[in-house]
C-alpha cells in the first residue's frame, strides 16, 4: 500500500536556491526533529551526494523510537536541474510500523523571477496490512505536518543563501 502526501508553497528566491537547498545544504538544519521523528545529527558515506545514484547514511539523535546513530539511507533516484529531485529513504534501522521505504519528490517551477512554486511530496510504502490504519494516520496527519516544517526550514535556508555542502 502506498500513502501519498503533498504540500506546496511559494519561495521568493532564485530558482537555483529553491532547487538546490533541500538536497545540497546541511541536512541537520532541515530535519530538525519533530514528535517521534528525531533530529538528524550528521551523514556519512556521502562523497558523491547530489548525483543520480548517489547515497548517504543518515544518523539521528536518540528518541522514543530510535536508538540514535545510523537510522536510514537516502538515495537520489532522479534529478533534473532546477526542476526536480526524486529521492528514496530506506534501510530503516528501527521499527517503522510496516513502512519499508519513502519516495520523495521536490519540484520547483519558476512562476516569475524570484517567485518559485515548490511542490514537495512523499509516497510512503507499507506492506503490513494490519498497520494500514496507523500508516494512513501517520502519513495524513503527522508526516504532512513534518513536511510543512521541512518546507519552512528549507525556505529560511534558501533566503539566507546557506552555503551548499555538496556540488
Amino acid at each position: 500500500m502506498i500513502f501519498r502526501v503533498q504540500v506546496s508553497t511559494i519561495y521568493n528566491c532564485s530558482l537555483e536556491r529553491a532547487f538546490k537547498t533541500p538536497i545540497l545544504c546541511d541536512v541537520t538544519k532541515i530535519h530538525t526533529g519533530y514528535g517521534l521523528t528525531p533530529k538528524v545529527t550528521h551523514t556519512t558515506d556521502d562523497n558523491d551526494w547530489g548525483q543520480i545514484g548517489s547515497t548517504k547514511k543518515i544518523h539521528v539523535e536518540k528518541s522514543l523510537l530510535q536508538k540514535g546513530g545510523f537510522a536510514s539511507i537516502d538515495r537520489i533516484l532522479d534529478r533534473k536541474e532546477n526542476a526536480y529531485w526524486k529521492i528514496q529513504v530506506d534501510a530503516f534501522q528501527s521499527w517503522m510500523a510496516g513502512f519499508y521505504k519513502f519516495v520523495g519528490e521536490w519540484k520547483t517551477t519558476e512562476l516569475e523571477e524570484r517567485k518559485i512554486l515548490v511542490e514537495y511530496s512523499y509516497a510512503l510504502h507499507a506492506n503490513v496490512p494490519i498497520y494500514y490504519p496507523l500508516n494512513w494516520l501517520f502519513a495524513k496527519v503527522f508526516w504532512k505536518i513534518y513536511m510543512k516544517r521541512v518546507l519552512e526550514n528549507v525556505g529560511e535556508m534558501a533566503y539566507e543563501e546557506e552555503p551548499y555542502m555538496y556540488l
